[in-house]
């Protein structure tokens, strides 16, 4: 899988990360941090700017996530659980998988959206339930693009900080993983508590 990322932008370019995070959306096996550690290696060399690399990804996270939203949209949820059932294991989605983003979008709604972008497998099926709630279109694709941007912009900066040596950081992915869902949990939690203080104000 490494090297069809790495033969796929050196023949295409950005392009051909932004449509390798576009395809991870859909089919998980295909791991966003490779594709994004590369593109960051290719920053450190010049061949990308870190703007473009960073909004090219996103508009790939963005466009396959509204491909999962229009599944959603078009299909009732027993059917969405049917289809996985008896073809998710083609694209690496399994049926716990599915329930249970649907569980965490019943709890969160909208936030799980956003900051779902940040957690594997719910980044990518969280588009689902979405889709079956019938989320306004440009609130989805608002959010989508926020989480993503974030996600795509750690990773990305990582590869060019690490240049050569991006390969390495792959080790060391869930580790980084462990972080980055802390620093979003910080985030949750400092977003509420101000909501919370600016309520208290005006009581």
């Amino acid at each position: 899988m490494v090297e069809f990322a790495v033969d796929l932008i050196n023949q295409i370019g950005l392009a051909g990360a932004g449509f390798l995070i576009a395809l991870e959306v859909v089919v998980l096996p295909i791991p966003s941090e490779v594709v994004l550690l590369l593109t960051g290696f290719n920053v450190s060399v010049g061949s990308f700017s870190l703007i473009g690399a960073v909004l090219t990804t996103t508009a790939g996270s963005v466009a396959g996530a509204s491909l999962l939203y229009g599944f959603g949209y078009g299909f009732s949820k027993a059917r969405v659980e049917l289809l996985v059932q008896r073809y998710g294991k083609y694209i690496g989605v399994s049926s716990n998988d599915l329930a249970k983003t649907f569980t965490w979008f019943d709890q969160y709604g909208t936030f799980v959206v956003f900051f779902g972008r940040l957690i594997p497998v719910i980044r990518s099926l969280v588009s689902i339930p979405a889709g079956l709630a019938q989320m306004a279109l440009p609130k989805f694709l608002l959010l989508t693009a926020a989480g993503s941007l974030i996600w795509n912009s750690i990773w990305i900066s990582l590869g060019a900080v690490l240049g050569a040596q991006w390969e390495q950081a792959e080790a060391w992915a869930t580790v980084i993983d462990y972080i980055v869902y802390a620093a979003a949990a910080i985030a949750v939690i400092a977003i509420l508590l101000r909501i919370w203080q600016r309520n208290q104000k005006s009581k």
